[in-house]
C-alpha cells in the first residue's frame, strides 16, 4: 500500500512537463508562471506535484504576481502544501526581483520627474501591507547620491521626524531631497498628515539650503506627486 506521506515531486511529471528539464531546453522565459513557482517549492504533497501547488497559489491571488508579493509567511503557510521553509524561499524570490527592479531604476537615470521617482519605488512599494517612508538624497545635477528608508509602520501610517531627514541630508552634502512614502489602501491622495509633514520639511530644508523637490505617494495603481500638484 502506499503511504499517505509521499509526497509527488516534480520528477512524477512527465519528462517533457519537467520545469527544470524545460528550462535547460528552452530558457526561464519559456516557462509560465507555476512552472517558475514550482521549481522554488521543489516538492508538493500527497496529492499535487510542486507545480499543482503553484497553480493553487497563483488562483488564490488571481494569477497576480503583484497580489502574490503582498500575501505574508503566516498567509502562505496556510496554503496547502506551502510550509515555512517553501514560503521563505517564495518570499526571498520576490524580494530579490523587487530590489533588482529598484536597483536598476536607481542606476539607469537620474531625477529629472516624479515618473523617474515612481520607476525607483513603485516595484519597491507598492506591494507592502505596512507604509514605509524613503528619502532619496540627490547632488546638484539630481543624481542620486544615496537612497535610505527612514521608517516603518502600520497599514494606517508611519512616523517621520523631519530632524532625522535633514541630519541625514547634511551628512551626505545633498544639494536637494526627495521624500516617498507608500499607501497600502491604494488611494494615493494625502491625508492632512502628509500635507503638514510636507510643509514642514520643505521650511526646514529651506534653512539649510537644501531643496525638497517632491513628495511621491505611492501605490499600486496611480501615484501622487507633491510637485506635479503644485504643492510644493
Amino acid at each position: 500500500m502506499e503511504s499517505y506521506s509521499k509526497r509527488l515531486t516534480i520528477k512524477d511529471l512527465a519528462e517533457d512537463d519537467r520545469p527544470r528539464e524545460k528550462m535547460e531546453r528552452k530558457g526561464a522565459a519559456s516557462l509560465s508562471d507555476a512552472e517558475l513557482i514550482g521549481i522554488l517549492l521543489r516538492v508538493g504533497n500527497a496529492n499535487e506535484t510542486a507545480v499543482e501547488v503553484a497553480q493553487r497559489l497563483l488562483s488564490s491571488v488571481n494569477q497576480s504576481l503583484n497580489e502574490l508579493a503582498r500575501l505574508s509567511l503566516g498567509q502562505l503557510t496556510r496554503i496547502k502544501g506551502i510550509g515555512k521553509t517553501k514560503a521563505i524561499t517564495i518570499l526571498a524570490a520576490l524580494e530579490l526581483g523587487r530590489r533588482r527592479s529598484a536597483e536598476g531604476a536607481v542606476n539607469r537615470e537620474r531625477i529629472f520627474s516624479s515618473k523617474s521617482v515612481i520607476e525607483i519605488f513603485q516595484p519597491m512599494l507598492s506591494d507592502l501591507p505596512y507604509e514605509e517612508f524613503w528619502v532619496l538624497l540627490l547632488n546638484k545635477s539630481n543624481k542620486v547620491i544615496e537612497r535610505a528608508k527612514l521608517s516603518q509602520g502600520g497599514v494606517g501610517g508611519t512616523v517621520v521626524d523631519p530632524k532625522i531627514v535633514l541630519k541625514l541630508a547634511v551628512e551626505r552634502l545633498a544639494s536637494a531631497l526627495i521624500v516617498v512614502h507608500n499607501h497600502p489602501s491604494g488611494n494615493p491622495q494625502p491625508s492632512d498628515k502628509d500635507i503638514a509633514l510636507t510643509k514642514k520639511l520643505r521650511n526646514a530644508s529651506e534653512f539649510f539650503d537644501i531643496s525638497l523637490l517632491d513628495h511621491v505617494i505611492i501605490t499600486d495603481g496611480e501615484c501622487y506627486s507633491f510637485a506635479d500638484n503644485g504643492i510644493i
